[in-house]
Order: C-alpha cells, then structure tokens, then sequence
C-alpha cells in the first residue's frame, strides 16, 4: 500500500494510470485461428489519496457469467469510482472460455489450474502468466467471483484460507450468507495470490451458464462492504448486519443409486438430521430411493441435474 501524499501510479501492459486517472487497459493473450486478437481488458480505478489497491475479478471459468453479470452492473452503476487507493477490475479473465460457453480454453485445460504460469507453456499457462506479472505486483487484496460448476448451484458463500487471517477478514466484511476455509488448490488463482502475499477470497454464488440474481445482488453488496471497510468508498445507508454463518464441517450428499432427481428442500436451508432432502426414481415409477439429511446443518449447494448417475454430488452440507 502506498503512504505517500499521493497514490501510486499503476502501469499495466507500458500504460501508466496515474493518480486521479481512470483507464480501460488491454492485456494482449493470443489470436483466434480467424487472426482475430483476444485480450483481457482491465479497468483500472487510481484515486488521488493513498490507500489499498484491490482486484476485483470474474470469469476465471468462462462459462460462470454470475460474476461477469455482478461486475459489469457494478462498472455501469460507477461503484468502483473509489476516493482511495485503485480498484482494478477485471470482468471476463477467460475471454476464451467465455466466447465459447466453457469452463476452460480451447485446448481443453483449466486457466484456475495454471497458476502462475509460463511465458512458453499452453494458452491457459501464457494468461495466467501474463496475468500474474501484469497484475498482480500492483495488488494489496483481491476478490475473484465464482459460481457452482456445471449445473451445482452454490448459495452465495465465500472462501478464504485457513492460515490467512487477512483473508479471514476480508470474508467477515465480504459478510455472504456462508464462510468457510477452504484448502489451498495447486495451480489456483488463490494459491498464487497467497505465495505472493496476497489475501485471497472467493465468493461463490449460483451455477454456470445462469443468472441468479440473489447471488449477483449478494456479490455486489458484498463487494461493496469490502470497499467501504477499507475506506475507499464512503457509507452510503444501512449495510446489512446479520453476520456469515461459518462452516466448520463439510460433507457432499451423493446419489447411491441413478435415476431421475427430484429435491425436496430450497438451496441455502437449515435441516434436521434424517430430514428428506430429495428423491431418485426410476423412469418407471417403480422404484424411489430417499435422501436424508445425515447430519444437521446448512444445505449451501443443490445440484440441478435432473438425470444422476450413482456416486453423482447432489447437495453440499455444513455445520
């Protein structure tokens, strides 16, 4: 963080923002096959007075546009006009990922797997690598938005690391409904933040290829507290006070037979212990086998598949 009477001057990609600036910077990655050239375009938020700058990010998984949807209303609402430090934002990291409706790039590899990546590797460790040497030396904090993986919806959560308590903090701000801890992933966006010295969190919210809007609208008061909590954006009405409940034990329900799926409970409920959380039948109306609650707590992800296999994830649970 910089202490001087002015705040820092950001350079990304040889383009200097200085203090009081705003900018759109674009991060050159590769070309289509078409010749087109894909780049990473980031907004770059420099305020006057000195303070903390943070990384808010989305689209790390190209198919999980939630946080695109919460970044993009939030860049068009001016909520990033911080009054110190810098905000840099990036909407859409996997631009790849994104234009063709997929987790990952073209070759098939995940860029949240590599991490911090190679000037001369495969397409997901050249963003990653340009990411982190463009990006990262300029952040004090960042924020990266998530949504559930294929059609497992995530009730809006954050994860932050065990033995980070920044984090931790940044997560009792953030103040989603959930919080847990959430173990370090080699080749993670996290992992390479917390390497460098960098508090991490995660916000976790629906499922890909959807909007939900509980979860857009719950990362972007979340996103905003974290900036007020740093004094870079003034108070503006009541915040919401009701604390995150924090997970400490944490199971995936799965499907012991498969068969059509059918739950029973609203996403983000409080169960008893042998509570009906869904059922699996047979399309033959013959057969349907019970799911309970096998222990009680919080249900903080559903999954959407209608037809399951056996050994399928179809809640996550937490006490």
């Amino acid at each position: 963080m910089h202490s001087g009477k002015e705040n820092k001057t950001i350079v990304i990609n040889n383009k200097a923002i200085a203090p009081g600036e705003n900018s759109l910077v674009q991060i050159k990655i590769a070309r289509l096959p078409t010749g087109t050239l894909i780049d990473i375009p980031v907004h770059v938020f420099n305020s006057k007075k000195p303070g903390p700058t943070v990384l808010v990010q989305a689209g790390l998984h190209g198919d999980e546009i939630n946080g695109v949807e919460t970044l993009r209303r939030m860049l068009e609402q001016n909520m990033f006009h911080v009054k110190r430090g810098a905000a840099i934002v990036v909407p859409i990291l996997n631009v790849f990922g994104f234009i063709h409706f997929s987790r990952d790039v073209p070759d098939g590899k995940d860029v949240n797997r590599s991490f911090p990546g190679s000037k001369t590797g495969s397409l997901a460790s050249r963003i990653a690598h340009s990411y982190t040497s463009e990006i990262l030396p300029h952040v004090d904090f960042a924020i990266d938005l998530h949504t559930g993986g294929a059609q497992r919806n995530n009730y809006p959560q954050v994860r932050f690391t065990e033995t980070d308590e920044i984090s931790r903090s940044l997560a009792e701000m953030f103040n989603a409904p959930f919080c847990f801890a959430s173990r370090l992933i080699q080749g993670t966006f996290r992992k390479a933040t917390f390497k460098m010295g960098i508090p991490t969190i995660v916000f976790e919210g629906g499922e890909s290829m959807r909007f939900d809007e509980d979860a857009i609208n719950s990362g972007m008061e979340g996103i905003y507290r974290v900036l007020v909590g740093h004094k870079m954006l003034p108070k503006e009405g009541k915040l919401k006070k009701k604390p995150s409940v924090e997970l400490k034990k944490r199971r995936w329900i799965r499907a012991s037979r498969s068969g059509m799926f059918v739950p029973s409970i609203f996403n983000g409920s409080y169960v008893d212990k042998g509570q009906e959380l869904g059922v699996i039948t047979d399309t033959f109306a013959k057969k349907n086998r019970r799911i309970s609650a096998p222990f009680e707590g919080y249900v903080f992800c559903i999954n959407h598949q209608a037809v399951v296999n056996q050994g399928d994830a179809l809640f996550h649970m937490g006490q």
